[in-house]
């Protein structure tokens, strides 16, 4: 069984999650594999939060160049929590 922990990767702060934070939408990396319910239940227990929806997305990979040297940066899936209102989460308050 995963735990919580597992499911949640890490948070993702660009410029596009930070503007998205005014409307009580998170987005967070998760562990590929992972569905709604499972995000879903993860982030209401590690933030102590109501979460209304939640929407996922999976990114491909991507190749990238340095000098003569190839490679590819890993496919991520990633996930957009929209929270109830009167929740927030203070990790992503800057």
């Amino acid at each position: 069984m995963k735990s919580n922990y597992d499911i949640i990767v890490r948070p993702l702060i660009t410029e596009k999650s930070m503007k998205l934070v005014e409307g009580r939408q998170y987005t967070f990396e998760v562990k590929q594999g992972s569905n709604k319910v499972e995000v879903k239940k993860a982030v209401e227990a590690i933030f102590n939060v109501k979460v209304e929806s939640v929407n996922m997305m999976n990114t491909r990979r991507k190749e990238r160049r340095v000098g003569k040297y190839t490679g590819l940066r890993p496919a991520v899936q990633k996930a957009i929590v929209t929270l109830a209102e009167g929740n927030k989460i203070d990790a992503f308050e800057i």
